[in-house]
């Protein structure tokens, strides 16, 4: 693929079809992406091509183009080409390029967290079951994806019951020598300490795997015979068992809903339109099973019909995770072929499009229209609730406008240990997830319990860091008001970081507890003015008490993670060259990481797989590092 940029003298028109007629001249008719920029060389928007030269020239026509496209052209100042050797090539470069700029004329998905999985390790004796969000980088099997983390624990929780597999970490596993909590409530076979042989706990991880990829009925017929065998031996604790195993294999079937007996593995995305917004259901169908359902919010204008919002959310969702074997949609596609030609590129095998008319396909989508068209209902209901939150918010703190973006901070610690940060982000479309922060606080030199001190550093890091990735205000990254926790002392301190970083101009308002320290007595803290309360009646009250809480919970719950780590966490997995199968084996030898630290070397030495090189390191580590 070849780029061309191209520079026009001050003299040509500087905006509009004029500039855009200039560059037909150079093009050919190959395919490939091409990028509007405006004056300060802003992407407007980025598109596609089968024939470069034939697209550019609908734009340089100075009529028949729609309120969105006219608008775009008039503001486009040059443009950038990039020709691919095929449309297919130019589809996947358009999507990759959309997500990374965010053109301020594409359709966009907005919304764009990976899935969690089921992951089956396959490295241990007795593998381990688990819930696995990211990279599938670790040799394991992997089952998904689920809507949600909610949709994951629940089908865990019930194949615990069912299956008996194991959760715990290989260090757990190592370390034990008597049953966890799990083995008593019947949610574990206890592996750890020998209560099931090697082989009969492979049979159950093969078992789960079945349930996994669709074969549940013959599970549940081979559960039944072991039952009536049990009960005929007058075994009535394994047959009591066995039933409530077969029960709980009969709730995970019915809390997954719609289970399609004609639909082994697909997604089923549908999408409604209403009022210049747009919402778009995807249902996760695996193994004839509903693994969950997601909804998503495109940003779209007025004049997008449903084949582009369609097209744009297909290629930008698909862009970072793999396909299924088969999309079905509500609306068609314009180039349906083209998008089944990508998505197999991308996933290595056949994927297929589909707008089902009838059948059972045409009822998933119409389940998943529906569901689409509730979703976009309520979240239409619930902005229009959050836009007269937000200029009452305005008013209350006297605010130019009502804010767009209100970032809150707060700290969380235990005398000191394991200090954390957090900063959570509301707006017009109320909390904004995907920009919550956390901050690790490193500062050596701070007291335990400075709570001037954290704050801070988490505002010198978050400033720091915006001054570099957004200096011009540009990006939507700048908060048109601070909520901080604490009184008249905490403004101030906030004024000072401020001052330091020549911002000056976004207000800060410090929330404090009245004098008992009740909710609804809120005082508020602005910097040189008396503090004020509202009435505690008010919404705006209510609402600033929602941001102050969930500010709180997200940083006790950072602070509570990182507290649990510490206390997991395994001094051998710091001793560079020990990986898991020496930690198990030290761990074996020694029965704890503390017994190994203490080992001398002609200890260590002796421990299978461990060489004289190895273990001359990790008496080093540990002798040297106290």
């Amino acid at each position: 693929m070849t780029e061309q940029t191209d520079s026009r003298e001050t003299a040509a028109p500087k905006r509009g079809h004029e500039v855009i007629q200039a560059y037909l001249r150079t093009l050919d008719s190959s395919p490939g992406v091409y990028r509007m920029l405006d004056e300060q060389s802003r992407v407007l928007y980025v598109g596609k091509a089968r024939n470069l030269k034939a697209r550019v020239s609908n734009y340089a026509r100075p009529s028949g183009h729609s309120r969105r496209i006219a608008r775009m052209i008039s503001e486009t100042a040059s443009m950038m080409f990039l020709t691919t050797r095929t449309e297919t090539e130019a589809l996947l470069l358009e999507q990759n390029l959309i997500k990374q700029l965010k053109p301020k004329f594409n359709v966009l998905l907005r919304d764009d967290k990976s899935f969690p999985n089921i992951q089956v390790t396959t490295e241990h004796a007795f593998p381990q079951i688990r819930k696995h969000r990211g990279a599938k980088t670790e040799k394991a099997a992997y089952y998904g994806p689920f809507a949600s983390a909610g949709a994951v624990n629940r089908t865990l929780n019930q194949l615990q019951k069912v299956f008996l597999l194991r959760n715990c970490s290989d260090s757990q596993f190592e370390g034990r020598s008597r049953p966890c909590l799990l083995y008593q409530i019947k949610r574990c076979s206890a592996p750890c300490v020998g209560y099931i042989s090697e082989a009969d706990y492979a049979a159950t991880v093969k078992d789960a795997q079945r349930f996994l990829s669709g074969k549940s009925t013959r599970i549940q017929e081979t559960l039944a015979a072991q039952m009536m065998e049990a009960s005929e031996a007058m075994e009535f604790e394994r047959a009591a068992a066995i039933r409530d195993r077969i029960r709980a294999l009969t709730q995970v079937q019915t809390v997954q809903g719609i289970n399609p007996r004609g639909v082994a593995e697909a997604d089923v995305i549908a999408l409604h339109m209403e009022g210049g917004q747009a919402c778009v259901q995807v249902f996760f169908i695996r193994a004839h099973q509903n693994w969950g359902n997601r909804d998503f919010y495109p940003r779209v204008g007025d004049d997008v019909d449903a084949a582009e919002v369609l097209e744009a959310f297909i290629g930008q969702f698909y862009d970072g995770k793999e396909p299924p074997r088969l999309l079905l949609l509500s609306h068609g596609l314009d180039n349906p072929d083209l998008m089944g030609e990508a998505l197999s590129e991308k996933a290595g095998r056949k994927v297929e499009i589909a707008v089902p008319q009838r059948g059972e396909k045409a009822e998933l989508i119409e389940g998943a229209a529906r569901n689409a068209r509730e979703s976009l209902a309520r979240r239409m209901s619930e902005t229009a609730t959050q836009a007269k939150l937000l200029r009452g918010v305005a008013e209350a703190f006297g605010l130019d406008a009502a804010p767009e973006r209100i970032e809150v901070y707060d700290n969380s610690h235990i005398m000191g240990t394991n200090a954390v940060g957090g900063m959570i982000v509301a707006g017009p479309e109320g909390f904004m997830k995907n920009q919550y922060r956390k901050y690790n606080i490193k500062g050596e030199d701070l007291v335990p319990g400075d709570d001037f001190g954290m704050m801070k550093e988490v505002l010198t890091r978050r400033f720091t860091r915006l001054l570099k990735e957004d200096p011009d205000r540009e990006k939507g990254l700048w908060p048109d008001l601070l909520l901080i926790d604490g009184g008249a002392g905490q403004v101030s301190a906030v004024a000072e970081i401020m001052r330091e970083f020549g911002v000056e101009d976004v207000p800060m308002v410090g929330v404090a507890k009245g004098i008992d320290r009740d909710a609804g007595k809120e005082e508020f803290h602005r910097v040189g003015q008396r503090p004020f309360a509202l009435r505690h009646n008010d919404p705006v009250l209510y609402f600033i008490q929602r941001l102050r809480d969930e500010a709180h919970r997200f940083a006790i719950g950072t602070h509570r993670a990182k507290r649990a780590k510490s206390q997991m966490a395994n001094p051998l997995d710091e001793v560079p060259g020990v990986g898991a199968s020496r930690k198990r084996a030290l761990l074996a030898h020694f029965g704890s990481a503390k017994a190994v630290s203490r080992a001398n070397l002609a200890d260590l030495k002796a421990v299978d797989g461990v060489s004289a090189a190895l273990a001359e390191r990790i008496y080093a580590f540990f002798h040297e590092n106290g």
